[in-house]
């Protein structure tokens, strides 16, 4: 309920008898206060908070919430390896940045390399790029892009990019580490 303070929200959680809170909210607001309330609610100290989103990748996640903000597991869209492309493309984002990029950063540069092959292949007609989403094949960064259908699910999508459930380490809260890949 978007109208609880973080505080109400911990009452919930706990006449809920809630085990996991999934963050499907803004950054940093209401991300950062709501973990804080929840860490901070001894009635919640088993509670797992997870960010399907991945806020927590963002070196901001990690300023604000410190110790807090560690142990949140979250998905990243990410090989195991970057191939040349992803590894160049990577070493770019990183020194424009200022920082090693984030999943989203090689989501974002895909997305782009996506889109402009379809518009240089189909045009700008709305009818001829929508039919061209199964013909798609792209060079990612984070390997190669086709697009397919999952059953139950009306819209083209790269059902098979590489992913990684991941948290900030706990013992060490500046470190990601890879909790499943898969």
């Amino acid at each position: 309920d978007a109208s609880l303070t973080p505080e109400a929200l911990c009452d919930a959680l706990v006449d809920h008898g809630a085990t996991a809170l999934l963050l499907l909210v803004g950054h940093p607001e209401p991300a950062v206060p709501v973990v804080r309330a929840v860490r901070s609610d001894r009635r919640l100290a088993e509670i797992l908070i997870g960010a399907p989103a991945g806020q927590p990748e963002f070196a901001e996640w990690a300023a604000a919430l410190g110790e807090d903000g560690a142990g949140v597991p979250f998905l990243r869209y990410l090989p195991e390896r970057l191939g040349p492309l992803g590894e160049r493309v990577g070493k770019e984002l990183r020194e424009r940045l200022g920082e090693a990029p984030s999943f989203v950063a090689f989501e974002g540069w895909d997305t782009v390399a996506v889109l402009a092959a379809v518009l240089r292949s189909h045009g700008t007609d709305r009818a001829a790029v929508a039919a061209s989403w199964p013909r798609v094949a792209v060079e990612g960064t984070r390997g190669p892009i086709r697009f397919s259908r999952t059953p139950g699910i009306g819209v083209w999508q790269w059902a098979w990019a590489p992913v990684h459930v991941v948290d900030r380490d706990p013992a060490e809260p500046d470190r990601l580490r890879v909790l499943h890949a898969g």
